[in-house]
This record gives structure tokens, C-alpha cells and sequence, in this order.
């Protein structure tokens, strides 16, 4: 396995690549679902949106990255504080794309409660994962 080594890392960094586009995105159409009239074309347009970036990029997008992420560290080793510090911060990303799926069930059902401002601040936390898991992996720092 060790021989795909390059292809596995590659596949896991376009799946994050992928997974993170939705993650940030996701809360971005909260933000505007939040304006839009409950059953108006909007609302039933960004209902479209959401379900289908989750559905067909997101959920893919991170199995992938689970699955790539499992057959790297098969190849590497679970050597290192830093990995262990970066596998805890991608299960606080994964958390973050589960409590995104069941935002968007409650629009989807038109029953959100929260404004525009939670999702401001929801969109700003996988962005800062996303920061650390970088650093994390780049720079290695224990």
C-alpha cells in the first residue's frame, strides 16, 4: 500500500479540498435562507441548494477524507502528538458537518429558529479547524 502513498494523499487532499468548499458554503445559504419567506420560490430554491451540496459534495466529499485519512495513517503510523491533536480537530469538523445536516433539515421543514447571526458565527468555525488542521500538518509542532 505503501506504493500509492502519493495517490492516496492526493485523493484526501481534493476530498478536503471539497468537503471544506461545503462546509463553508453551507452556512453562507443559512445566512440568506434566513431572509427568505418560509414556502416562497426562494426559500424552496435554497431548500434545493443545501440539500444537494450536503447530499452530492459534503457527505461524499467526507467519507472520502475519513477513508483516505485511515489508509494514510495505515501507511504512516499514528506517530506524533500533532496527528492526535489533528484527528481531534477533524472530529470536531465532522461534528460541525452534523450539526449542518440537521440545520438544514430544519429549514427544510421550515422550522429554523436561529438568525442570521448564528449562522455568521457557524460559518467562522470551520474555517478556523480548518486553519489549525493545516498548521497542524504542515508544520508538525510536537
Amino acid at each position: 500500500m505503501a506504493e500509492y502513498y502519493s495517490w492516496i494523499k492526493a485523493g484526501h487532499i481534493i476530498a478536503v479540498i471539497a468537503w471544506m468548499a461545503g462546509l463553508l458554503y453551507l452556512p453562507r445559504l443559512f445566512v440568506y435562507h434566513c431572509d427568505a419567506e418560509p414556502g416562497s420560490k426562494r426559500s424552496e430554491m435554497l431548500k434545493l441548494m443545501e440539500r444537494r451540496l450536503l447530499r452530492a459534495i459534503m457527505t461524499p466529499a467526507m467519507i472520502l477524507v475519513l477513508i483516505l485519512g485511515a489508509a494514510l495513517i495505515h501507511i504512516i503510523g499514528l506517530e506524533g502528538g500533532w496527528l492526535h491533536a489533528k484527528l481531534a480537530l477533524v472530529l470536531a469538523l465532522a461534528v460541525s458537518h452534523g450539526l449542518m445536516a440537521r440545520w438544514r433539515r430544519d429549514f427544510a421543514d421550515d422550522r429554523n429558529r436561529r438568525s442570521r447571526r448564528f449562522y455568521r458565527i457557524a460559518n467562522e468555525v470551520p474555517a478556523v479547524l480548518m486553519i489549525a488542521i493545516v498548521i497542524l500538518a504542515v508544520v508538525k509542532p510536537f
